[in-house]
């Protein structure tokens, strides 16, 4: 079930903290208007507010040469900082002045994000190079500067129905090593300090942002920089924090769909550091719905991981399906994430299998099997329930199809003869129900202009696998048991029910 339920993030982009926004709005108290104690209005100082209104009027048209004027005051005050800081190296309050100046400058440059299809004249004009140069810079707010600037001209509104002007820009920042200095700049941050908490934020903002305009960025963040280890580093600490959550979201992006990220994390201890991070909610439930947000992004990164055959060792090794079988029996919320983590390890890998049934997984298989399933108020959605039976027929499937003689085997054999073969059953429920889905999806398709949708085989496939084409298949894995033969053996009073399942299929 790897290939079809591996989850797509073409388009994931985290909740921003919106909440905590408007918490911060409704705290904060403006200061009253200036009244005097008769009411009559002060003196106001009506050149000031020309001014005002001059300065605000120049900036609402954003085009080609205001863009050289800002690029140009903004080198402008990067030389003279330089200039500054070479002239008196120990002497601070000589170049204190100029850094106040150059930070008011990259302020000015967000001004940038209002026209994106200027972007390429940016690239043009050799900027970029100057302003990423700043992410090194010895005063750390600078590098802040920096990074809230390039979050803010490659967030996603600002880009939207932008895609060559993004794509520029994006190229252009990553030829000029953008990533290796936002990552060597992330490590340098202490999120202690409210700010810099903010700058890691908007770090991992960026890399987001620019994954989401050039997917290759994906594998090349993780091939030059040493993101994936921080990464690691911080989902392994236990206290929760929004940007343990988004830390969790980037990881689970980088993995999806990159075979060779899933790989070198694998080769980084990941699988283990992702199994005790997910362990902490063994036998506990988040506090909150970003908190539950987090843990969900964790089992997305354990799923990807379990896509190579060598994080499936590395997973039994580290105990992984007894952890995943300790989740289940404390039935709290991670109760079906644990279930997809097992259906990813066991798909094709006989090891997992034996595992299972070696530290008594069989009995809370089956539990789920037979529909003792902890139902909360978040899971009481039809298509949830769902999910988890077909999960749990595709492990039940891969236990026959990787365990195929002795004492297990056995063990997994008897399992459908007690309790009056109920489980059989349930075989048989299972097998009517979705051989009726498909059924009315093949009569429907049928009935469809398929040229006119534009809906190939592959896609018309894909469709009755949706409707459950899939557990129809992993069902008659099951129901098989390796042949007909045992059919005749273990279920003699089941023939006539069971024999369809044999034909046409």
């Amino acid at each position: 079930m790897e290939v079809a339920n591996a989850r797509s993030h073409h388009s994931l982009k985290r909740r921003r903290q919106q909440d905590d926004d408007d918490d911060d709005d409704a705290a904060y108290s403006p200061p009253p208007p200036p009244y005097s104690n008769g009411g009559a209005s002060t003196d106001v100082d009506l050149s000031l507010l020309e001014a005002i209104e001059k300065s605000q009027s120049a900036v609402e048209v954003l085009d080609l040469k205001t863009l050289k004027k800002l690029v140009l005051a903004f080198e402008r005050r990067l030389r003279d900082n330089i200039e500054a800081r070479l002239k008196y190296p120990d002497q601070p309050e000589k170049f204190a002045d100029s850094e106040v100046e150059l930070h008011e400058e990259l302020l000015k440059l967000k001004l940038l994000a209002g026209g994106p299809e200027l972007y390429p004249e940016l690239v043009n004009l050799n900027t970029v190079p100057s302003i990423l140069g700043l992410l090194n810079h010895d005063n750390s707010d600078i590098a802040i500067d920096v990074v809230s600037l390039l979050q803010d001209l490659t967030d996603e509104d600002v880009l939207e129905d932008n895609d060559e002007p993004a794509r520029v820009l994006v190229d252009s920042l990553v030829e000029n090593n953008a990533l290796e200095l936002l990552v060597q700049n992330l490590f340098r941050l202490n999120e202690a300090d409210p700010d810099e908490m903010g700058a890691v934020y908007n770090t991992l903002a960026t890399i987001e942002n620019l994954i989401e305009v050039k997917p290759a960025v994906a594998e090349i963040v993780c091939e030059k920089t040493k993101l994936m280890r921080w990464l690691l580093g911080k989902i392994k600490v236990r206290e929760f924090d929004g940007n343990k959550q988004y830390a969790s979201e980037i990881l689970a992006i980088l993995l999806q769909n990159s075979t060779a990220n899933q790989k070198r994390l694998g080769q980084m201890n990941g699988v283990d550091v992702v199994l005790q991070a997910v362990a902490m909610y063994k036998s506990k439930d988040p506090k909150s719905s970003d908190e539950e947000e987090m843990l969900e992004n964790l089992f997305d990164c354990l799923c990807c991981l379990l896509m190579p055959l060598e994080n499936k060792e590395r997973f039994v090794k580290a105990e992984g399906v007894e952890l995943m079988i300790i989740i289940m029996k404390q039935k709290k919320s991670a109760y079906g994430s644990a279930i997809r983590a097992l259906d990813f390890a066991m798909t094709k890998y006989p090891p997992a299998c034996e595992r299972f049934v070696d530290v008594l997984g069989l009995k809370t298989a089956f539990a789920a099997f037979m529909g003792k399933i902890p139902i909360s108020k978040k899971h009481k959605k039809e298509r949830y329930q769902e999910d988890l039976e077909e999960r749990i027929i595709s492990i039940i499937a891969s236990l026959f199809g990787g365990i195929s003689r002795g004492s297990r085997r056995e063990r997994l054999l008897s399992k459908f003869v007690e309790n009056e073969c109920e489980k059989i059953d349930k075989l048989m429920e299972l097998y009517v129900r979705y051989s009726d889905r498909v059924k009315a999806e093949t009569e429907r398709l049928d009935k469809l202009d398929l040229d006119d949708l534009e809906m190939d085989d592959e896609e018309k496939y894909n469709r009755k696998l949706e409707s459950g084409l899939y557990v129809l298949q992993a069902h008659l894995l099951v129901s098989t048991i390796g042949g007909p033969s045992n059919v005749d053996t273990l279920f003699p009073f089941y023939q006539p029910s069971i024999s369809p399942l044999f034909v046409g299929m």
